[in-house]
């Protein structure tokens, strides 16, 4: 009697030990179930053409920028949204009220650049006399309403490409003046990947606005939107 008692007490541990076995083997599984959901939530990246031109260099220029980053996996998605044609009036960033009868575009593109699936920016712009557009001024100004607003932009990866009707049209130093920007509303500011890594895109429109023809420039441009890919990702944990 007494050794059947003990073999039903062996019996009832190893069925207890091996019911214990399969509760954490499930834990684990679900946990790992949960990461791999995580994982397989897409990273946006939106190219903001800061270009009073629809449709143009710059426009041209970022959208080689967004299938270079959309190449780099099949979890990145891109949108181009283009500032010409928007009314946005940078005044307003300094709390003043808008004028009776006036427009301006600017909130409505606050729910897409703070969307926490956005995972990467890339501003684009023109270069007119070694800076940017003013509507690129006006745009970056009325961003203090993300910052405001608890950091909305805070560690998005940015990227930044400049257009010039040169070679060296002041592509760097308009760059580096957007670059500035970014870094107060705590982006994580990256620029071009290999070989020749620069600090950013830059792009020479050429004669007849045709930037495909410059090779260099797109190279960076393709690099650009690697790079803030690739960082977008490695940030969400993807």
């Amino acid at each position: 009697m007494e050794s059947v008692t003990r073999r039903n007490f062996v019996r009832t541990s190893i069925a207890a030990g091996a019911a214990a076995v399969a509760v954490t083997a499930a834990g684990i599984a679900a946990q790992g179930a949960a990461g791999e959901l995580r994982k397989a939530k897409n990273v946006k990246i939106i190219g903001i053409s800061c270009s009073p031109r629809k449709g143009k260099t710059t426009a041209a220029s970022l959208l080689v920028c967004l299938d270079a980053a959309k190449k780099v996996s099949p979890r990145i998605e891109v949108e181009l949204v283009e500032l010409a044609g928007m009314k946005i009036d940078g005044s307003l960033a300094a709390g003043l009220p808008l004028e009776p009868g006036q427009k301006d575009d600017f909130d409505k593109l606050v729910p897409k650049l703070a969307d926490p699936e956005v995972g990467g920016i890339i501003i684009g712009t023109p270069v007119y006399f070694s800076g940017m557009t003013s509507l690129c001024k006006a745009f970056l100004d009325r961003c203090i309403t993300l910052w405001q607003d608890d950091l909305k932009l805070s560690n998005k990866v940015a990227g930044v490409l400049a257009v010039g009707g040169s070679r060296n049209g002041g592509q760097e130093v308009t760059i580096q003046s957007v670059q500035a920007v970014l870094l107060c509303q705590e982006m994580i500011v990256v620029g071009t990947s290999g070989p020749a890594p620069r600090i950013g895109a830059t792009v020479w429109s050429g004669d007849g606005d045709d930037v495909t023809k410059d090779e260099f420039g797109m190279a960076k441009a393709k690099g650009l939107g690697r790079r803030v890919a690739e960082v977008a990702l490695r940030v969400k944990g993807v």
